[in-house]
């Protein structure tokens, strides 16, 4: 899990320092001006760091609520069907989060203010 977390957390690092460079590369270009890179620049950092956060907190809220649920179930495995409905729930509910995460930084990167 730590190695995983870890590759995400490099490539979201990665994705904010290469995509000022290409942003550099396309003012020196002339297809966006000063103003506008300052902004995209901004835009890119903003959105990993959203979509970062979105998924380490949905990631330690679904990892503990499976943890209790199998910890309930170990105790009383007559209860498995009491707990496994409230638990898909809320899993869903926790991943719906992420994707709000990610649907407001793909807002950030594409919307056109």
């Amino acid at each position: 899990m730590k190695k995983i977390l870890s590759i995400i957390i490099l490539s979201l690092i990665l994705l904010c320092f290469s995509a000022p460079l290409a942003l550099a590369a396309a003012e020196a270009a002339g297809e966006i001006t000063d103003a506008q890179f300052g902004y995209y620049s901004m835009a890119v950092i903003g959105a990993g760091i959203a979509v970062g956060i979105a998924a380490v907190g949905a990631g330690l809220g679904q990892g503990i609520a499976t943890g209790k649920a199998v910890e309930g179930i170990a105790r009383n495995p007559g209860a498995a069907g009491k707990i496994m409905t409230p638990l898909i729930i809320g899993l869903a509910m926790m991943e719906s989060l992420t994707i709000y995460g990610f649907v407001i930084a793909a807002l950030i990167l594409f919307v056109k203010w």
